[in-house]
């Protein structure tokens, strides 16, 4: 199987003592190519470096809601300069990870709201695809995503939402990513809506180091456990693995606009 992981943190420094083995690793389990997510200004140019250092990893850059209290007014700015910068570069894929969380009841939500605004309205300017942060807030985000009406649309990163919520995110033209999180018992409703999505609305992702699924209870999440995440969610889809994975790769391949490049 070959696999595209469309959302990992690869640039954290949880990976640092390893990174390299384990992209060794996740290579010789089918997993071909990874997108590397900013989340704020300070960690872009590690991603960027990162991505340099390896032609099968993808850079997105964005500024994350939950790092809300360290964003500055210029952060903005400098978004759209690196995004000026790298424009039509191959690893440049997404704006993101970008969002709203209104999970942390902490994070002021009008500052969030034109946060999120105005990296959208980036992705629109550089015609690039958005991969999105939803946490409690898909009402919010539906409604800011029916105003921007976006060409290339993107991920809602993690998808956790009802059978209603993924009708009009797909509506609107955005994949819906799957990871770790629905393999666990506990995830009833994602057990119930999975089968239901169609196939071709739906990517895979690991969010590591984040986000470990139920096979591998509070250890570090990596891209190495993206084909046994796609089994478990197979399986609660009642399809294969395989069916999985290549429906995964295309969506992917259609995003990011990698139809012409063979993996």
């Amino acid at each position: 199987m070959e696999l595209i992981d469309s959302h990992t943190h690869l640039d954290f420094p949880d990976f640092d003592a390893d990174r390299s083995a384990l992209l060794a690793e996740s290579r010789a389990l089918g997993v071909r190519r990874m997108v590397v997510l900013g989340v704020y200004a300070g960690n872009w140019q590690r991603v960027w470096d990162l991505v340099q250092s390896d032609a099968d990893l993808y850079a997105a850059f964005g500024l994350h809601p939950v790092y809300l209290d360290q964003h500055r007014p210029e952060d903005l700015h400098a978004l759209g300069d690196w995004l000026t910068r790298l424009r039509g570069h191959r690893q440049l894929c997404a704006v993101g990870e970008i969002g709203l969380d209104y999970f942390i009841e902490t994070l002021d939500r009008e500052r969030q709201q034109a946060l999120f605004e105005a990296q959208l309205q980036l992705a629109a300017d550089f015609e690039l695809p958005a991969l999105i942060h939803v946490r409690r807030s898909h009402a919010a985000v539906i409604a800011t995503l029916k105003r921007f009406k976006l060409k290339r649309a993107g991920i809602i990163h993690a998808f956790a939402g009802s059978r209603e919520e993924a009708r009009e995110y797909i509506k609107l033209g955005f994949k819906l990513g799957l990871g770790g999180a629905p393999t666990w018992p506990q995830a009833l409703r994602m057990h119930r809506v999975l089968p239901e999505l169609p196939l071709d609305s739906v990517v895979l992702e690991t969010d590591s180091p984040d986000m470990a699924p139920a096979m591998f209870p509070g250890l570090r999440n990596s891209p190495a456990h993206l084909p046994a995440i796609c089994a478990a969610l197979a399986q609660l889809m009642n399809i294969t693995p395989e069916q999985l994975a290549s429906a995964s790769t295309a969506n992917c391949s259609e995003v990011f606009g990698w139809l012409h490049e063979p993996l």
